[in-house]
């Protein structure tokens, strides 16, 4: 055989190996879950294993009956981890598992350019309760209510960084269980670990909600790459 022969059957053969090695790789991540929520666009944040504080967030679309990732960032998680979301308790400091909708988004500062989400602009006088006590328990407040405590609910305006930009999770909100947890938010990134919360970088953040569009019924999946809160799972 030809020098110029053989070389060309050598990248044929090449080609062939490659397509067929792409054709047995694992499916992209959503195709793997239980449940995307039901819309054409999600959001997965995914550690490692249920004690890191660390992982990455990817974002998604489906295309044509695919699941195509749109883009990505490292992700922070709670200072003690994660755990299973439907028994998660207060105070903790882990992130809840699970997939959830995001109901809104809300910032310290404007509404970027191009974000299509319902944008809430936090004042002084905005506050998220998390007083278990209180009837606005997980629920923005503003002016804080009367019966929910300053110590218990965070005065979202001192948290300039965090809260530049966020997405509401539905975490605990529809029909809030007393214990549970509340104000788990998709944020911007602060100094380390969160308090239960999903944080990014800033460009990412702006990044997702630029991209989100609620009409497509966008989801977070939260979870661990295997175990018992694995994101498949969900």
């Amino acid at each position: 055989m030809r020098p110029r022969a053989a070389a060309l059957a050598a990248a044929i053969l090449f080609a062939l190996g490659t397509a067929g090695a792409a054709s047995g790789a694992a499916p992209p991540l959503p195709e793997r879950m239980a449940d995307t929520g039901g819309g054409s666009q999600l959001v997965t944040a995914e550690a490692p294993r249920a004690t890191a504080t660390t992982g990455t967030l990817t974002w998604w679309d489906r295309r044509d009956g695919r699941w195509v990732a749109a883009g990505s960032a490292p992700a922070r998680f709670g200072a003690n981890g994660l755990t299973e979301g439907a028994s998660r308790t207060q105070g903790t400091r882990t992130t809840p598992t699970g997939l959830y909708g995001l109901p809104y988004a809300f910032g310290i500062t404007p509404k970027p350019d191009g974000v299509r989400y319902p944008y809430r602009q936090v004042t002084k006088e905005s506050w998220w309760c998390q007083d278990n006590g209180s009837g606005a328990y997980n629920r923005w407040s503003e002016p804080r209510a009367a019966d929910c405590r300053a110590t218990e609910a965070e005065h979202l305006i001192t948290y300039g960084t965090q809260y530049a930009h966020a997405l509401v999770t539905d975490f605990n909100y529809a029909s809030p269980v007393r214990g549970r947890g509340a104000g788990i938010f998709l944020h911007v990134d602060g100094e380390g670990p969160t308090a239960g919360c999903v944080s990014v970088p800033a460009e990412a953040m702006r990044a997702v909600l630029r991209w989100a569009d609620p009409e497509r019924g966008p989801h977070l999946a939260i979870g661990t790459e295997s175990g018992p809160t694995a994101l498949t799972r969900y």
